[in-house]
């Protein structure tokens, strides 16, 4: 018997986390009758699972992409505001991924305006470990500012900032590593941050009086950008592996399911 979130992340249709909101909201039974407690467990080989009605049919084989996100594009699977979407780039015409049917969605944030490395895949369980331990993973971005900040302000940024969160509550930044890779009246920093803060670097360099003109997300965990953007390929399974042990509650098991794209 295992939990009904765990058995809808392992089938693809959502990660953990938004498995938990579909079985609160009654959109998932078993055998036939709704259930809404977190709680509540089922067994994949006998029980019948439906979400919204459809069926559940198991583990779908795992996919696991590394994607260069380009400026201009949600890392969402739909927009209500009809904006284009990272989902666009893996299933649009012509694209290696087009016919794929696996339910695949996005890792973490990357706001509409950056560009850089994006995780999408189907393993729920994983996703739900990575931004679970979002304080844990490093993250790297190049970023340009405008105007050439003091080294007064950068180690202020590198010691932690106070910003809000969207209720208003105030609280600090975690440490961050941040180092100048292009000095100019515009210039280049290398920023390293273990938190995932909805536009944290942006907000951290507002706080010191300077406007962020580019992001690019170039390392996420051991993973570094190597595609040219709007592209992407798959995670090798020496790089599924070391993505879960970045992770609380490690597992090679993601990794022994990882198989070639078709």
């Amino acid at each position: 018997m295992e939990r009904l979130q765990k058995i809808i992340a392992a089938a693809g249709i959502a990660s953990r986390r938004k498995a938990e909101e579909l079985i609160t909201s009654g959109r998932v039974a078993v055998n036939g009758k709704i259930v809404t407690q977190l709680g509540a467990k089922a067994d994949p080989e006998r029980d019948h699972v439906r979400v919204d009605g459809k069926l559940l049919h198991g583990p779908e084989q795992k996919i696991y992409l590394l994607l260069n996100k380009p400026k201009g594009y949600v890392a969402t699977v739909s927009d209500p505001e009809g904006r284009p979407t990272v989902m666009d780039l893996v299933r649009g015409p012509g694209k290696k991924g087009g016919a794929l049917s696996a339910r695949i969605y996005p890792v973490g944030r990357l706001d509409w305006a950056s560009e850089g490395l994006l995780l999408l895949t189907n393993d729920g369980e994983l996703a739900h470990r990575l931004m679970r331990a979002a304080a844990h993973v490093q993250k790297t971005y190049l970023v340009k500012i405008s105007g050439r900040p003091s080294e007064a302000a950068i180690q202020k940024l590198r010691q932690g900032v106070s910003l809000p969160d969207a209720q208003g509550k105030r609280s600090r930044t975690a440490p961050a590593k941040i180092h100048c890779v292009r000095d100019a009246p515009n210039p280049w920093y290398e920023v390293t941050l273990t938190e995932g803060r909805n536009r944290q670097i942006r907000r951290m360099f507002e706080k010191v009086g300077h406007h962020v003109e580019k992001i690019q997300r170039v390392r996420y965990g051991p993973l570094h950008l190597d595609v040219a953007l709007g592209e992407y390929r798959q995670l090798t399974s020496q790089e599924v592996r070391a993505l879960s042990a970045a992770s609380p509650a490690s597992s090679t098991t993601a990794a022994s399911q990882a198989s070639p794209l078709r």
